[in-house]
């Protein structure tokens, strides 16, 4: 099998011809061509709607490209002190920040690196109003409309007994009081029409409230990058809320900004037989695509087929469970063969790990207009060994 496993593009775009011997394994490759094309629809909605939209960085943190998403975003947001610090230093313009809890050690700078603070109890809001009203900060409660639109339960922020936000339930004008925007996360991958029935259901439960506030923010979980997404329904939505209720309207997108702009390339080490061909291969789930095991789901590869041969394919790992998937191939596979997963830029490259000494994937810029090809970052024994004793 040549280096270039694909035989059919899918979704690949640009990569369908992208020659896979080009790097080392394992890498990351992420197209500057097609998160600028994601950023460019992101900033058409903003326009065209008055919305503010921040980049997710617990989504997609390549700040090799914190230029590119300046010029065309008003900012970023940040799930506690490290990204709000890169959020500052890298990216600038707003800056809001949520975190399930804040550590007392920490408050002040996640402060001063702030533009909006969000709480996710009325507890802690509490706690940290008087240091966020004399730093001149915004102050944010998160909150749990009760009303879920997730697919999978361990990933819908309002399942029962949800940690995430304050339960819309138990809202008053107390737990309001000092509080400037409320913010949502209820979606993951999904469309306008769960934002809509969503707000259908909590607008009479805010309504109370609305007047007091200067700005409410939607969250992220929004593939408004997507080919199907009703953007048109999205901006006439918040324009809606802005005219009705005087306030600014914020959108945190995460995967919207890097969807289907990056792959992860890997090569054949082994193709052992135990009841079926297996392909060990020096890409790893649990290391370098732990949603696979954990959400669980299955990636794309490049040029899979429906028929043909059959591997399992899985990390060098020790753990059991380091299997990624089984995919079809035109032809057998030999030792060195490259292949490579789609849609990779976002999540995966942020949730990596060394365990059992893993090499960390490479990070590869390449832009396909111009086919320019930057090795961005190479880790080693160094980056391993210092995140122990």
């Amino acid at each position: 099998m040549s280096n270039m496993m694909a035989t059919q593009a899918g979704d690949a775009g640009a990569f369908h011809d992208f020659d896979l011997s080009r790097v080392p394994t394992p890498s990351f490759v992420v197209d500057e061509i097609a998160i600028a094309q994601n950023l460019m629809v992101l900033a058409d909605v903003a326009d065209r709607s008055g919305a503010h939209i921040l980049a997710a960085l617990k989504a997609f943190s390549m700040f090799a490209l914190a230029p590119m998403v300046r010029q065309y975003l008003r900012g970023t947001c940040a799930s506690g002190l490290y990204e709000a610090r890169l959020a500052r230093e890298e990216y600038g313009g707003e800056v809001a920040t949520f975190c399930a809890g804040y550590k007392d050690s920490e408050i002040d700078e996640i402060i001063s690196l702030s533009d909006h603070m969000i709480f996710n109890s009325p507890a802690q809001k509490d706690r940290f109003l008087a240091k966020c009203q004399a730093a001149g900060k915004q102050v944010g409660l998160r909150i749990n409309p009760e009303h879920s639109e997730g697919e999978i339960a361990k990933y819908d922020p309002c399942a029962p007994c949800s940690r995430l936000g304050t339960p819309i339930s138990q809202l008053t004008s107390e737990v309001i009081n000092g509080v400037d925007g409320l913010h949502m996360h209820t979606l993951c991958e999904q469309g306008f029409a769960p934002l809509e029935r969503t707000w259908a259901t909590i607008e009479p439960k805010l309504k109370p409230y609305l007047s007091q506030l200067k700005w409410l923010n939607f969250g992220g979980g929004h593939h408004i990058t997507r080919d199907d997404y009703d953007r048109d329904a999205l901006v006439n939505f918040i324009q809606d809320i802005r005219s009705r209720y005087d306030v600014d309207v914020y959108l945190e997108p995460g995967e919207a900004v890097a969807l289907d702009a990056g792959i992860l390339i890997g090569e054949v080490l082994d193709l052992p037989q135990n009841g079926m061909d297996l392909a060990i291969t020096d890409i790893s789930a649990t290391c370098h695509m732990p949603d696979v095991i954990e959400a669980p789901y299955r990636p794309a590869m490049m040029g899979e087929t429906d028929t043909g041969h059959i591997y399992r394919f899985g990390g060098p790992s020790c753990l059991a469970g380091d299997v990624i998937g089984d995919y079809g191939v035109a032809r057998p596979l030999n030792v060195g063969d490259r292949f490579a997963f789609l849609d990779q830029a976002h999540y995966s490259m942020v949730k990596t790990n060394t365990f059992n000494g893993v090499a960390l994937p490479t990070i590869v810029l390449w832009n396909s207009r111009t086919d320019d090809l930057r090795i961005v970052k190479q880790f080693g024994y160094d980056d391993f060994k210092d995140r122990l004793s």
